[in-house]
């Protein structure tokens, strides 16, 4: 915001008010931005993740637009027209989706006749804006009712329609309020408690537990949807494969476990592939080697995945299914580098940065492309880079100072080079592992708001939600579109009926022509 004598006023009451408010405001303004500095670039300790440091940033907006919301009082108490600040980077104005529905207002000036001539004013112009309008959360109940019919000529029989069938028999709850609070609590991050508490404030009393109760009867319904997912995508070429941790109560001991969420991951964007991006979870109570066995079953394809040893017995010669074959991340390979890098004063690790970008070029290049173009192209110039690289690595390991983060950087590229190395030999395969990461953000987004889970049975339906709402996002599907129309529909299949067309890749919505899509990075 810039000011100008011009836009001072001339009372000195006023002039005296925009100071002081001004000193107090940008004092608060220093503070925050001196806690984001030190929590930044200070001792890892001090240092803020990504979430936090956005509320930091987050008030550091709220409080320059508070000072020039006060400028702008302060000019028009004094009579003066201000200049609207130019918007910043980052803050332009929001675009209004077409498919909100759209509420038009007139605003006429007082005048109704000219004040010359007596005439009647007619438009010849108008200035049209457009501002985003919300009408709170609208709660209602549907009221069903099933008349019995009779003859009244003779006594053959009471005729009533079936009772529907719901996810809740009987319950309170529609699916469209069921799919509500889903969303709110796995894609929101909306714990139950709170969404109890926003309840209340509309007048209606319904708590965590029954809200569990819902999740719970929808988990075993939509249970069947998850599991055809993981067999659809095991029956593929090529999986991205990561885990996070899940923390577990133990029964009985009153302590938490740690558990694990594996999720595997598709998207064949990047080579021109046509099958849908798809992302499923599977909660499991530990992170070995049996446990990646149990996940990938008899897949035979592309594994890839950031080098952890439980993945390692895919390419196992004595596999009953046969071996499949391991790529390792570029990406974890470039931040062991990093550490140093950004102390300064490291040539090892920037030269290794500099080479390691010179790939990823290339393949910002190629994205999109078809496997045999993007091969075709790796073999002419990332190969070059990729031969230059391992002697020049092994030279450098042993002129480095044991414990060094780059000499165990260089350590960890070299015991995983054959992995790293395999995107030269077959086009479909990435450079880093990062499509599959970028679902597992989401699930330390919940981890934060719900710190454990109650049981390991709750940890497997937190894995049912995630991987229907997650595979929706990938796709621009309104989760809440989704989850409402695919509950009502398929309450009423029965176990042997087929069910690919709930899946969130092949979902029509049965209830509308269209529905709104959603930004996929949300």
């Amino acid at each position: 915001m810039s000011a100008t004598a011009a836009d001072l006023p001339d009372d000195v009451a006023i002039l005296k008010a925009m100071v002081l408010a001004g000193l107090e405001r940008e004092a608060r303004m220093q503070h925050i931005i001196d806690q984001i500095t030190r929590t930044t670039f200070g001792k890892r300790s001090e240092k803020l993740n990504e979430d936090q440091l956005a509320l930091g940033l987050d008030d550091l907006d709220v409080a320059r637009a508070e000072l020039e919301a006060l400028a702008e009082q302060a000019a028009a108490a004094a009579g003066q027209k201000k200049e609207r600040a130019r918007r910043e980077p980052g803050t332009a104005r929001a675009s209004l989706p077409a498919h909100l529905t759209r509420v038009e207002e007139v605003i006429l000036p007082d005048e109704t006749e000219c004040p010359c001539c007596g005439g009647a004013l007619h438009c010849i112009d108008s200035d049209i804006s457009s501002r985003l309008d919300v009408i709170p959360v609208q709660y209602r109940v549907i009221v069903t009712a099933r008349p019995k019919m009779a003859c009244r000529a003779c006594s053959d029989g009471v005729f009533q329609a079936p009772a529907p069938k719901h996810v809740v028999p009987g319950g309170l709850p529609t699916e469209a309020l069921i799919a509500d609070v889903l969303v709110r609590k796995y894609a929101d991050h909306t714990p139950f408690y709170r969404q109890a508490q926003a309840l209340r404030r509309q007048g209606i009393e319904i708590d965590r537990g029954t809200m569990c109760n819902w999740a719970g009867r929808a988990a075993a319904w939509l249970g069947r949807l998850t599991s055809r997912m993981k067999a659809d995508l095991l029956s593929g070429a090529r999986l991205f494969v990561d885990e996070t941790t899940a923390k577990v109560l133990a029964p009985g001991t009153g302590k938490v476990k740690t558990g694990y969420l594996w999720a595997i991951a598709r998207d064949d964007g990047a080579h021109g592939g046509t099958d849908p991006p798809a992302v499923a979870y599977t909660y499991m109570p530990g992170r070995g080697k049996v446990w990646a066995e149990k996940l990938l079953g008899d897949f035979t394809g592309i594994v890839q995945c950031d080098g952890y040893g439980a993945y390692k017995h895919i390419e196992a010669p004595d596999r009953r299914a046969g071996p499949g074959t391991l790529a390792f991340c570029w990406a974890h390979v470039r931040r062991g580098y990093f550490d140093d890098a950004k102390g300064g004063n490291a040539p090892v690790a920037d030269e290794a940065l500099r080479r390691i970008a010179g790939l990823y070029k290339i393949e910002a290049r190629i994205r999109g492309s078809s496997p045999e173009h993007r091969l075709a192209v790796r073999q002419a110039e990332s190969a070059p880079i990729i031969a230059d690289m391992l002697p020049w690595l092994k030279e450098m390991l042993p002129k480095l100072p044991r414990g060094s983060h780059t000499a165990e950087a260089i350590g960890y590229t070299l015991n995983h080079w054959k992995g790293l190395v395999r995107f030269l030999e077959d086009g479909r395969i990435e450079l880093d592992n990062n499509t599959v990461e970028r679902s597992i953000r989401p699930i330390t987004l919940q981890r934060k708001n719900a710190l454990f889970t109650g049981h390991d049975l709750g940890a497997e339906n937190w894995a049912t939600f995630a991987s229907l709402i997650e595979t929706c996002k990938l796709g621009g599907i309104n989760p809440q579109a989704y989850l409402t129309d695919v509950l009502a529909r398929i309450v009423l299949r029965g176990d042997a009926d087929p069910i690919d067309d709930l899946l969130p890749y092949n979902w029509v919505d049965s209830r509308a022509a269209t529905s709104p899509v959603i930004d996929q990075a949300a």
